[in-house]
């Protein structure tokens, strides 16, 4: 019975949403190119971030004008296939620098990949932002920055915003926890791991999974939830089997009296193939509350 009037309070709530998103105008930035004429123009900066010895590689998407701008950091997932970029374009376009970034040993970065090390990658990323002369050059304010990730690194943002104490706010599309999957078998674990690894350096799925199972405490989401209760979080979750993860973090949030979070559930997949146009104007919308301080629980807890 419980889980019967569950699923119809999520019909209610979905029917609802859909009806609002039909009647809301399609943010401009997500179909329209700036007008040209300001300067600086718009640009690309390629990105060196030093870290652990190593400097990973990054972008930044860089508006037309003089700023200084807010930043999203965009952090990808495992191995990271999807990339994002389309919602970086748009951020953009809406007077944002988008920031993405590669974790050590992934996509070209030196050094050898895991999963501690994107922690700490997460962490140099902010701190390089915030370096006087890095913002500068890149016209950024290192007082407006806001994080999103998509699978790992939704991971990755919780645990970052979950300490670093000076974000605008925190984005988890679709997430991934990792405690979790540390919880499994070692064999399940190191088969899960075995996928799409060609993007990754110094190290095998067995490795792998041994840290997720050493470290399945230290990784997983829910016991985040009391550090993350002054942190505006956006939740996202699809169809892709971990809402209910997500879902528990959430809950928790609000059970240790926090009430920034705004979830928001696509029935899609995980790298929401069939929802980028909803995607960006989530974020859109997100962004702009942000700004605005317009930040409070919106939605019901994400979808079992």
């Amino acid at each position: 019975m419980r889980w019967t009037c569950w699923r119809l309070v999520m019909m209610v709530f979905c029917v609802g949403a859909m009806s609002r998103a039909l009647a809301e105008p399609v943010p401009a930035a997500v179909y329209q190119d700036p007008v040209r004429g300001a300067t600086p123009a718009a640009t690309m900066t390629v990105l060196h971030v030093p870290t652990h010895g190593v400097a990973i590689n990054g972008i930044a998407y860089q508006p037309a004008g003089p700023g200084p701008f807010p930043v999203l950091v965009i952090f990808h997932g495992l191995p990271g296939n999807e990339k994002n970029l389309d919602l970086a374009q748009v951020v953009r376009r809406a007077g944002w620098i988008a920031v993405t970034v590669n974790y050590r040993g992934s996509w070209g970065s030196p050094g050898t990949f895991s999963f501690a090390g994107n922690l700490e990658d997460a962490d140099a990323v902010l701190a390089y932002l915030r370096d006087p002369t890095v913002a500068r050059r890149l016209r950024l304010d290192p007082t407006r920055i806001a994080i999103a990730g998509h699978s790992m690194g939704g991971w990755v943002v919780a645990e970052t915003a979950a300490h670093d104490g000076h974000l605008l706010g925190a984005a988890m599309i679709s997430a991934w926890d990792p405690g979790y999957t540390g919880e499994q078998p070692r064999a399940r674990v190191v088969a899960h791991m075995a996928d799409d690894l060609e993007s990754l350096a110094g190290v095998t799925p067995e490795q792998m999974a041994d840290e997720l199972i050493a470290h399945a405490r230290a990784f997983a989401l829910v016991p985040l939830a009391p550090h993350l209760l002054d942190v505006p979080l956006l939740v996202l979750t699809s169809d892709d089997g971990g809402a209910g993860r997500t879902s528990l973090l959430v809950d928790a949030i609000h059970a240790a009296g926090g009430h920034k979070v705004r979830g928001h559930h696509e029935a899609t997949d995980h790298g929401w193939s069939d929802r980028r146009i909803a995607l960006q104007r989530i974020i859109l919308e997100w962004l702009g509350a942000l700004m605005s301080g317009e930040i409070a629980d919106r939605h019901p807890p994400t979808e079992p």
